[in-house]
């Protein structure tokens, strides 16, 4: 077993989450409680790096699990052209592990400001940000000391999908989400799927993904980079076939992330096309089998057992963190201090 801390918190992810469930739910529930009375028309997401990716995921699981439009916030608007918002009859969620950067806690005040009802999704329940918002989701996943966040990424989205199972009333998610450590150390035992011969002597990748895939793509790729120093760009693979499919001609390798659910037909479909282009493909997915070649195939068995589809992504996510640090390891790279990073970025 791998040492590193990136590692042994990526491990964790699975604990982290059933404490986490267990002890937010009262408190999730008197925040839905509230949303339900508000009403609001808009959900606008606040936060940087894995944090801003959390809030993608976000934007897929509200939109389509309440029908409630998602934005992202442009932190610039505050924070350089000094510009205030009106979000009457909006909630805003503002995503962040430390609590502390300046232009998340300017952007957070602005949004209430501006008439919006504020919830932080905070690691650290002592922060600024903390103190700032009208309600507070605990991530409760830990110090986390690697630069390379894993534990708080997956901890936030399940608290995001705890609050959309209450607020919606969705039994059916509420229940699933129950079973989502168990599968989640599931995981961590499983057998690799992505490898280091498939991304060894690689500068330059694509990740593709629909719907979910994608929202999860856009952290694949930034891991990608942090972790390994490969230039990697997400894409939905709806789009990818819009022009920069055009890629592929140069023998472009591609990580595909094989989602369970309503997506997978049509993602299936492209993958196939790209695959028939010539790119070198492989494949993350919630269950056990991987292939690494010019066709893929994939297990359902954890959709068949019942988990809901809206978890699938976290146990995609789960089995790439640890693979990408065995992949570090092999490589002679640090997985815990990528050069040039600091786990607080303190951006104004």
């Amino acid at each position: 077993m791998n040492s590193s801390v990136m590692a042994t918190e990526a491990r964790e992810a699975p604990l982290v989450i059933q404490h986490q469930l267990s002890s937010n739910d009262d408190n999730v529930k008197r925040i839905a409680d509230k949303l339900r009375s508000i009403n609001p028309q808009l959900i606008y997401i606040i936060g940087r790096g894995s944090s801003d990716h959390a809030g993608v995921f976000g934007k897929y699981l509200f939109e389509t699990e309440l029908g409630i439009p998602v934005c992202s916030a442009a932190l610039s608007i505050a924070g350089v052209f000094n510009k205030q918002l009106n979000l009457n009859n909006a909630v805003a969620f503002v995503i962040s592990q430390s609590g502390r950067s300046p232009d998340i806690l300017r952007q957070a005040e602005s949004a209430k400001k501006g008439g919006a009802f504020t919830i932080a999704i905070v690691n650290d329940e002592t922060s600024p940000l903390a103190h700032l918002v009208d309600a507070v989701i605990p991530i409760s996943a830990g110090e986390e000391k690697a630069v390379a966040a894993t534990k708080s990424y997956l901890a936030t989205l399940s608290a995001l999908l705890h609050l959309c199972g209450h607020w919606g009333k969705n039994d059916e998610l509420l229940s699933s989400l129950q079973q989502l450590p168990a599968s989640l150390d599931s995981v961590v035992s499983a057998p690799m799927q992505l490898t280091t011969e498939f991304l060894r002597a690689t500068r330059n990748t694509i990740i593709l993904g629909r719907g979910f895939g994608y929202a999860i793509g856009r952290e694949v790729a930034l891991k990608l980079k942090e972790v390994l120093g490969i230039h990697a760009e997400a894409f939905s693979s709806a789009e990818f076939i819009h022009g920069p499919v055009t890629l592929v001609e140069q023998q472009l390798k591609v990580i595909s992330l094989l989602v369970n659910d309503e997506s997978e037909a049509l993602h299936r479909a492209i993958i196939g096309d790209v695959i028939g282009r010539g790119a070198q493909c492989t494949e993350i997915n919630a269950g056990s089998a991987i292939t690494t070649a010019r066709a893929i195939t994939t297990a359902r068995a954890i959709t068949d057992s019942g988990l809901h589809p809206r978890l699938l992504p976290l146990l995609i996510m789960q089995r790439f963190y640890l693979d990408i640090e065995h992949i570090a390891v092999e490589m002679g790279l640090n997985p815990d201090t990528p050069p040039g990073l600091n786990k607080v970025t303190k951006t104004q």
